[in-house]
């Protein structure tokens, strides 16, 4: 399998998300899924990351620290890809660059991730 390194500049995979995503109105947000399992929640970011913990807020803080690894990796490494398997979706390299951005400004990025309720599934 042959495996490449996503490039991305250092603005970002654009400067400006919706050129990237055409006839998108508003901002793409992740959707975000909250199972529970016996004493122990999970929060799952569209399949990109996970947290886990006895209660939501540990299941949170989990997720954050996830993304923040993944993120800071972006920004510092790139993004391997296989050009053997279908590219990766753009949507999330920008969401997880634009986690790296506000984290490297020095923001919380808990606002950015969880700011958006409606994109809550609490579906079992």
């Amino acid at each position: 399998m042959d495996l490449g390194v996503l490039e991305v500049p250092h603005g970002g995979l654009t400067s400006d998300p919706r050129r990237t995503l055409k006839g998108m109105a508003e901002p793409w947000v992740p959707l975000l899924h909250l199972s529970e399992k016996g004493d122990r929640c999970r929060l799952t970011l569209s399949g990109l990351a996970h947290g886990d913990g006895y209660t939501l807020q540990q299941a949170a803080d989990d997720l954050i620290a996830r993304l923040l690894d993944m993120a800071l990796c972006l920004r510092s490494a790139g993004y391997p890809v296989s050009t053997e398997l279908p590219p990766p979706d753009y949507r999330l390299l920008e969401f997880l660059w634009e986690l790296g951005e506000r984290a490297a400004g020095g923001e919380d990025i808990r606002a950015h991730v969880f700011g958006s309720i409606g994109s809550l599934d609490t579906s079992l």
